[in-house]
Order: structure tokens, then C-alpha cells, then sequence
């Protein structure tokens, strides 16, 4: 097992890892920027370094990390979500300098990493793609011509992509024309590369991915899926596992693929295969996540695996010692993605001073975040803030707890998303399980408008106490 390891992460994620070391005995290094000097991952850490001063140059610098893990004695490094996560230079670099990358290979991130290579591969093995190009489109004119072979609606895609970014559907040759230099624009600015390719656009699908884990000896499980269709301009907000949507025999199907899809790669440690599932439940390949994943809590909750410790042992060299005939889903669970953001306001985000916070608790609630009063929200980063995870025996059992615990919740001095979802708690349509990718652009109105009400509601028993006591 690994001496120390450094991670190149900040925020819950970072604080999350080093829970699981520190079960492990694995003494850690936490990095941060001056902004994040006082954050909770920092105070948790055996050892914490500033790895540079501007708030977010320093979580990017690939050898300035090296040096901090070989400076403080690390044998290893986790990389969390974001930043240099899916770096395949990084992973190479650690390597390349006696340090273990707690993640996948370089060759496996830069396969994946981009979507057409990930698509010619996934036909290779078998896995359903969406119909599409396997090439990448330089030319509005090209672009038109494969649109109409396809057939409208079809969708823009940069083919280095990835968390929603770069993406425009396209209903008609008007909206291909005015999208196409616009998605090529947004990829330059985001990846590095203005390369873009055209697929079948699939309309209201589900969101559904699959975890997975695969060891260095070839053996390779997954731990069920997740419906990740609730998410607003194709970011996600809530999570549930296992889905509702998909029976027995498709969720079998989708586990298996997405072990072809590992397999197509050499792939080992934790990993997301997504797909898009259509109304006549016909799944396909939408991408391959090569690191741990955000909504990560929920499968934990149903699986019973901690599946960040089995990152580190995997990276470790140690053997994966479930198979899958072990693995089974027990309960629901859902995850709500607490972000500092204002849902009435277009879902800006609202960095600020927390002045009140107070944790929800009981049976099956679960917090992983970094926040507390007095912690200052800084606006350099994700506006996530915090993730409330619940699990219980039922559906219906885990809707209950999460909107108990969503009204224990208090989080004041920054508005949040916890007054909307207490709505989505509340709607026919998400206890019923009638929702898809959809949901949100559906309903927003009617969830902003029944969140008001709510808080008007509130301020006016408040209001009427205050009397009654006062008449006393």
C-alpha cells in the first residue's frame, strides 16, 4: 500500500479522499491556493502546500504538483474530478516520475477523452452508438450534407468535450448554420480544439451510466447504474440509483456494453460509462468518464463499495475481490447537488459568506461538502457546494427522507438550490418517476413560482407567531 498520497484536488472531493486514506492509514497532502487556505480539505489533511498563488493556475500546474508529492514523500496521487483529472499528459507525467496515478492510463484518457476516437472504438466493440459521424466536420457544407443523410434534429458536439460544454442541437438547417462557427468557437475555448462532429440528436432521452471497476489483472465489474436525467443545460442536479425508468433485462444489457466499453480500452480503476436511452428504451453510448464521478455517492449507498478506497487499492496494485455475481442494489438513493446558485435568477451563481450553516442527519443521510459558517464561497470555481445524498428501502421512502432532510438543511448568506429542490421533492411528475433530460426546462417555471409561494408562506406564519407571542 501507498506511504502518502498528495491530492491534486480541492473542495468535498478532496476532503472525501482523504476520509477514505485516512480509513486506509494512509497519511495525506492536501494542495491549495491562497483562497483555499481555510477550507475544510486543508484542515483535514496530515500535510497541506500552497500550490500557488492565483486561485486557479496552480491546481493546472502539472510539475509544480509533481514536485510538491515528491517534496513531501507521496508515492501517489489522486486527482478527484476536474482540473487535471482527465490530463492524460499528467497521468504520463506522474508516472514518468516514480509517482502512482490513482486513475487510468494516459492512452485510456486520451482514447476516450475524445469522443469521435471513443466512438470508433465503441463500434469496434459492439457498443451501441448513436447514429453519427465518425470523422470530424470542418465545413458548414459538410456539416448540412451529413445532417440531412442523418436527419434532423441532429447535434454539434466538440469532440473533446465533456460536462455539457460544447454542445448545441440543431432542429433545421437555419439553426445548423447559426450553431456550427458557435460550437466551434465554445470548443476552442474550453478544450483547446475546434474540432466538432455531428450525431442523431435523441429527444427527452434518459440519462442513464454505469459504473465500473476494473483492476490491473484484467478483471473488470460494474456496480449498477444511475439516472442522471435531471440536469439543466445537460449539467447535472440530482441523481438517483439505481434508475426507474430501465427494467431488468436493459439495465443487464447496459452493464454488460459498458464492460465491453472498459474492456475496449485496457481500462483500469473507477469509471462512468453514459449512455442516452429513447422512449422505446434503445440505449447508446454517449461518453466515457475516466475518473471518478460527482454522483459517485449514490451507487455507494445501493452497492455497499466504497469506490474511492478501491481506486487507491486497484492503483495499488491490489486485485478486485468482488465479482459480479457479489454485486447487488439494495434500496434507492438519490443525490441533490447543493450549488451556490440563485434558481429564480437564471441559476447565477451567488459566491458570498456563509452565515448560518446546520447539517441535516438520521438514518440514511449523508453529507459530503466542504462548507461551514464563516466559510467564504469564493467565485473562482464550481458553484458546488455541498452534496446531500439519502438512501432508503423504497423509491418512495427515499423521496420522504430527501425532503426531510432538504428542510433540515440550512444554509444562509448565499441563496442555493435547496428551496428548489424541495419543489422537485414535492411534483407529481419526480415522485412518480415520470421524468427525463427534459424535466427541468418543463417545470422550471412552476418549481420557481411554488418556491416562492413556499417562502411567502413561511414568512407569514413567521409573522403571525410573532403577533400571537406579542399578544401574550
Amino acid at each position: 500500500m501507498f506511504k502518502k498520497i498528495l491530492i491534486a484536488n480541492r473542495g468535498e472531493i478532496a476532503l472525501r479522499i482523504i476520509r477514505a486514506c485516512k480509513e486506509l492509514s494512509i497519511p495525506t497532502v492536501a494542495i491549495h491556493s491562497e483562497v483555499d487556505a481555510a477550507t475544510l480539505h486543508v484542515k483535514h489533511a496530515d500535510e497541506a502546500c500552497l500550490v500557488g498563488p492565483g486561485p486557479i493556475e496552480g491546481y493546472l500546474s502539472i510539475y509544480r504538483i509533481i514536485d510538491l508529492a515528491k517534496q513531501t514523500g507521496a508515492d501517489a496521487i489522486h486527482p478527484g474530478y476536474g482540473f487535471l483529472a482527465e490530463n492524460a499528459e499528467f497521468a504520463d507525467a506522474c508516472r514518468a516520475n516514480g509517482l502512482a496515478f490513482i486513475g487510468p492510463s494516459g492512452s485510456a484518457m486520451r482514447t476516450m477523452g475524445d469522443k469521435i476516437s471513443a466512438r470508433r472504438k465503441m463500434i469496434e466493440a459492439g457498443v451501441p452508438v448513436v447514429p453519427g459521424l465518425k470523422d470530424p466536420i470542418t465545413s458548414i457544407i459538410e456539416a448540412a450534407k451529413s445532417a440531412d443523410d442523418i436527419g434532423y434534429p441532429v447535434m454539434l458536439k466538440a469532440s473533446a468535450g465533456g460536462g455539457g460544454r460544447g454542445i448545441r442541437i440543431c432542429k433545421n438547417r437555419e439553426e445548423l448554420e447559426k450553431f456550427f462557427p458557435i460550437t466551434q468557437t465554445e470548443a476552442m475555448a474550453a478544450f483547446g480544439k475546434d474540432e466538432i462532429y455531428l450525431e442523431k440528436a435523441i429527444i427527452d432521452p434518459h440519462h442513464i451510466e454505469i459504473q465500473i471497476l476494473a483492476d490491473q489483472y484484467g478483471h473488470v465489474i460494474h456496480l449498477g447504474d444511475r439516472d442522471c436525467s435531471i440536469q439543466r443545460r445537460h449539467q447535472k442536479l440530482i441523481e438517483i440509483a439505481p434508475s426507474l425508468f430501465i427494467d431488468e433485462d436493459i439495465r443487464q444489457k447496459m452493464g454488460e456494453a459498458a464492460l465491453a466499453a472498459a474492456r475496449a480500452v485496457n481500462y483500469e480503476t473507477a469509471g462512468t460509462v453514459e449512455f442516452l436511452v429513447d422512449v422505446e428504451k434503445n440505449f447508446y453510448f454517449l461518453e466515457m468518464n475516466t475518473r471518478i464521478q460527482v454522483e459517485h455517492t449514490v451507487t455507494e449507498e445501493v452497492s455497499g463499495i466504497d469506490i474511492v478506497k478501491e481506486m487507491i487499492r486497484i492503483a495499488a496494485g491490489q486485485r478486485i475481490v468482488e465479482k459480479q455475481e457479489d454485486i447487488f442494489l439494495r434500496g434507492h438513493a438519490i443525490e441533490c447537488r447543493i450549488n451556490a446558485e440563485d434558481p429564480k435568477n437564471n441559476f447565477i451563481p451567488t459566491p458570498g459568506k456563509i452565515t448560518a450553516c446546520f447539517s441535516p442527519g438520521g438514518i440514511g443521510v449523508r453529507i459530503d461538502g466542504n462548507i461551514y459558517k464563516g466559510y467564504e464561497i469564493p467565485p473562482y470555481y464550481d458553484s458546488l457546494i455541498s452534496k446531500l445524498t439519502v438512501r432508503a428501502k423504497t423509491w418512495e421512502g427515499a423521496v420522504e427522507r430527501m425532503s426531510r432532510a432538504l428542510d433540515e438543511y440550512v444554509i444562509r448568506g448565499v441563496k442555493t438550490t435547496i428551496p428548489f429542490f424541495k419543489q422537485i421533492m414535492k411534483d407529481p411528475d419526480f415522485r412518480s418517476g415520470q421524468f427525463n433530460t427534459n424535466y427541468i426546462a418543463s417545470h422550471l417555471d412552476q418549481l420557481n413560482a411554488a418556491s416562492e409561494e413556499d417562502q411567502i408562506d413561511k414568512v407569514v406564519a413567521i409573522a403571525a407567531a410573532i403577533a400571537a407571542y406579542s399578544r401574550r
